[in-house]
């Protein structure tokens, strides 16, 4: 075989006729990519339906999306955080096929001059709804570069119309990535857990296969094997069902995963331009990250992160469920009516957190429904925390009336309370609740809070930031989070609702229960109003 890379214009020159035709022609029989051996050539011959590559930098991860639209398919889109950073992607595939015919950069589209004239699109992923655009549009690949950079339920969005009416067009979807440098990026570790995460129970092997479905509460399953199931109506998959009594749509097929990692040293041509020297270079925590591809390095949580990560990953690890529970205190309720946000229930015993009770919001049409569903999940008269604003204060009335243990909140209210050691306020009642959970999960307290492992939580608590205005503190808004995560953070406010230390309800009714009067009759009653009737003067957290 002839090494090209080695035949200089010098060499040539000393070649006779004969000699550089042979040259010519072997020249012009050779493919105009193909992929560097090892770790790029698995990641190109993979089986998976996701693949993802990468880890280090200089692997080659921008050189496997090119050349996999040139040689393997028929129309692909390509994927950015930004859309002015495909402009790379564009560059290299223009140095590898010699031209940009037939490139439309108004419209971010591009027939390649190549003879098998792949159609490839242009995407970037900037502001929450632009996956929208993609809507319906198939393609046969989807490349997502730097996925670490994008927010999961975009990337997931656009990768579900991954396809083609062509049966023998090869379809995927390729992932490439370095270790993410933000708590936002983590969902890739999730999302390719077997290989990633080295809390995973069942490591997989580089280039593994393995098997995922999505059903439900969307929420990713790992399965044994390729074989299609039904779900049975306990919620357990059958895979020996019978196709004739089940439509189509009934039938769920796995789709496989595979992450192959990739570093400086794969990539000969990086080596020989010593890109190595300037990646030891970089500072330890980033050249872990981009010279040996770790995925625990690095990890740098914000200047003004609310929930700092490792006190996060602490109060889970600590997380387990007790023989004998304690008293529930709390119960914090955060309610949907319709749409795609749920309904999520947690209970606060001490301060060990249950797991969380997750409804679809369709299912909590009404108060009766929403009301019910509360009490179903009630123990020991602990009080509910809700919130009473917007759909809230239905179900606030209608579990008043049966006589619950009902707290209405508003966290739009002025603050009860201070900082820790009185340093600083809150501007309202949210930020507070989220700076008293903080400091509840501050290690430096030792409360021993234990909070479930859930990775919609996980997110929820990593887009929280907060600011100082005067003497005030004020966390981010709904808004902001749900721009940061593309979902309302259902989890953390049932979480915040639960952390409340509001009065023992049980005892109030205790002292009411020689008037005659009841929880019900006190809808004047919140403890979380500056105005607090006589009867419970002793209590007051404006004090």
């Amino acid at each position: 075989m002839i090494d090209v890379s080695e035949v200089t214009p010098e060499l040539i020159s000393l070649m006779t006729e004969d000699e550089i035709a042979i040259l010519n022609a072997y020249v012009a029989a050779q493919p105009i990519w193909a992929p560097l051996p090892g770790p790029q050539t698995r990641a190109l011959e993979s089986d998976a339906d996701i693949v993802g590559f990468g880890g280090a930098a200089g692997g080659g991860k921008t050189d496997l999306i090119a050349g996999a639209c040139i040689r393997d398919h028929s129309r692909a889109l390509i994927v950015r955080r930004e859309k002015a950073q495909t402009e790379g992607v564009v560059q290299r595939i223009t140095e590898i096929v010699g031209s940009n015919t037939g490139l439309n950069a108004q419209k971010a589209i591009w027939r390649l001059p190549v003879p098998r004239q792949p159609l490839v699109e242009f995407a970037g992923l900037d502001n929450p709804g632009d996956e929208r655009r993609w809507q319906g549009r198939p393609h046969d690949l989807k490349a997502f570069d730097e996925v670490t950079e994008m927010r999961e339920h975009q990337v997931r969005f656009v990768m579900g119309w991954a396809r083609t009416n062509d049966p023998r067009q090869r379809v995927r979807v390729l992932m490439t990535f370095n270790p993410p440098t933000t708590p936002e990026g983590r969902w890739v570790i999730r999302f390719f857990a077997p290989w990633l995460d080295p809390s995973h129970p069942n490591p997989a092997l580089p280039g593994e296969l393995r098997w995922f479905t999505t059903v439900g509460d969307d929420q990713d399953y790992e399965v044994p094997d390729s074989r299609p199931f039904v779900i049975r109506a306990d919620g357990t998959f059958d895979y020996d069902f019978d196709r004739k009594a089940h439509s189509q749509e009934e039938i769920v097929t796995p789709k496989s995963r595979t992450f192959i990692p990739s570093r400086v040293t794969d990539n000969p041509y990086y080596v020989k331009s010593g890109y190595i020297t300037q990646l030891q270079s970089l500072p330890p925590e980033l050249r872990a990250q981009m010279l040996y591809g770790d995925f625990r390095a690095g990890m740098r949580d914000g200047a003004f992160t609310v929930f700092p990560t490792a006190w996060v990953d602490a109060a889970m690890a600590r997380w387990k469920k007790p023989d004998r529970l304690p008293r529930m205190d709390s119960l914090g309720v955060d309610i949907a009516r319709g749409g795609a946000d749920k309904t999520v229930i947690v209970a606060r015993h001490g301060q060990w957190y249950s797991e969380f009770v997750v409804v679809p919001g369709k299912d909590t049409p009404d108060s009766a429904t929403t009301g019910a569903l509360v009490m179903a999940h009630a123990r020991d008269r602990a009080r509910l925390h809700l919130d009473a604003i917007g759909v809230g204060a239905g179900p606030v009335d209608w579990l008043l009336d049966r006589g619950q243990p009902v707290v209405a909140v508003n966290v739009a209210v002025r603050a009860t309370t201070t900082a820790q050691g009185g340093v600083f306020g809150f501007s309202n009642l949210r930020t507070q609740l989220m700076w008293k959970l903080r400091e509840a999960l501050d290690p430096m307290n030792n409360t021993g809070i234990c909070l479930p492992d859930v990775p919609e939580l996980r997110a929820d608590l990593a887009a929280v930031t907060w600011e100082m205005r005067g003497k005030y503190v004020q966390v981010c808004s709904r808004d902001k989070i749900i721009e940061r995560i593309g979902r309302s953070p259902d989890w953390l406010s049932a979480l915040m609702l639960a952390s409340m230390d509001t009065p023992d309800l049980a005892a109030l009714e205790a002292a009411l229960s020689p008037t005659g009067r009841t929880i019900a009759t006190l809808r004047e009653y919140n403890p979380l109003d500056v105005e607090i009737p006589d009867l419970f003067r002793e209590y007051n957290p404006l004090d």
